[in-house]
């Protein structure tokens, strides 16, 4: 098949970019594939984070791609609509995780679908930070898709209230798998600064209200000294929040921050320097951080919202808090490191999961899908 793909790849950073590059590659071992990207994702004003773009030490995977689309310029629509209509394509896959994105990406998938199969890969369908306009925006862009594929049940159940006739398939969110081996935990600790010996807690990514590193923070000064946890991630928005609660709480001096965006050589060191990786999050779909932390086998403890308890507690591979609070992410914590069991077997069904969750498996079950339509 020539597969088009229309989204954000190198040189813009992050989940979605990453993601991208892996489907890119993967799909391109047995078809004919072309990135198409966008001139600007969001204006600069929109954007919270520091930057859009990979920087100079960064080792994002470069992708050749044509840069057409500006989400903020019209005009950009019909150009882009234009130069993928031109190549041709059987199909035309679409990212799509916020309303943002809906007009411009929605315009495009509209005009495409009269000429070939549109796939839309959902990572959301409402945001974690909803919007009384989103329904009606995202209405809008499923109706350009022929398809759509969820990356976790939440979203499919959030897909069939605004589109309940529109064929989908759930296919579970691959694993990254380029960042390295696992390093020596003394090693990655000397490295990250870390004191030996600990309990080490890794809060990781982006920094935002809906993560919850709040609850976490909370949760942590109600733990004893051989407890150490470490932030690393760039904050959208102010940090002043979790300052506040870092210097009333007890042992902030046994929390080390690393508060910008990590990149790709550095992830290692953090993965192999955790114990477990705690996701307190407030709302939630799936999310790629779980994917890094099942390359790494490091268990994860959760809130039960959106998919997490699907992917992660039913799985075996983490533990689920009862109730998004820091008294509850406490109690799974101190549960985790009272019986090394529970560590061992998170493990164990980590590699299992890491046999199922592969990109040749993704890329397979993603055209048998589009074979179906």
């Amino acid at each position: 098949m020539k597969i088009a793909i229309l989204s954000c790849f190198y040189p813009y950073r992050g989940g979605i970019s990453q993601f991208n590059a892996c489907l890119y590659g993967e799909l391109s071992k047995t078809h004919v594939v072309r990135a198409f990207n966008f001139k600007r994702q969001y204006p600069e004003f929109l954007f919270p984070g520091k930057t859009q773009f990979v920087t100079a030490d960064d080792e994002a995977v470069p992708v050749e791609s044509v840069s057409l689309l500006d989400t903020a310029n019209p005009f950009t629509y019909q150009s882009t609509y234009r130069e993928i209509r031109e190549w041709n394509p059987d199909v035309l896959i679409v990212r799509y995780w916020m309303s943002y994105f809906a007009p411009s990406l929605g315009y495009i998938t509209r005009k495409m679908k009269k000429r070939c199969k549109v796939i839309s890969i959902l990572d959301n369908v409402i945001p974690h930070e909803p919007h009384f306009f989103d329904t009606p925006l995202t209405s809008y862009f499923l109706k350009g898709s022929t398809g759509s594929v969820t990356l976790c049940e939440a979203v499919s159940k959030d897909l069939l209230k605004i589109s309940p006739d529109k064929p989908y398939a759930v296919i579970q969110h691959p694993l990254y798998s380029h960042f390295g081996e696992k390093k020596d935990r003394a090693e990655s600790e000397k490295k990250l600064g870390l004191a030996p010996g600990k309990k080490n807690i890794l809060f990781f990514g982006l920094i935002r209200t809906y993560k919850g590193l709040d609850i976490l923070l909370e949760a942590f000064g109600m733990l004893p000294e051989d407890y150490q946890l470490i932030i690393a991630g760039e904050p959208y928005g102010s940090f002043d929040k979790y300052q506040e609660i870092i210097d009333r709480i007890s042992g902030k001096d046994r929390i080390s921050m690393n508060l910008k965006y990590i990149k790709d050589s550095e992830v290692t060191d953090y993965f192999s320097a955790a114990d477990v990786a705690v996701l307190p999050y407030r709302s939630a779909t799936q999310s790629g951080i779980s994917s890094v932390s099942y390359h790494f086998e490091v268990p994860m403890i959760v809130t039960d919202v959106g998919g997490l308890k699907e992917t992660i507690g039913d799985r075996g591979t983490g533990l689920v808090a009862s109730e998004g609070t820091p008294e509850a992410i406490k109690d799974e914590i101190v549960k985790y490191f009272e019986d090394p069991s529970i560590r061992q077997n998170c493990i164990s069904n980590i590699r299992l999961e890491k046999e199922r969750l592969s990109w040749k498996t993704f890329v397979q079950k993603l055209t048998e899908f589009i074979g179906q339509l």
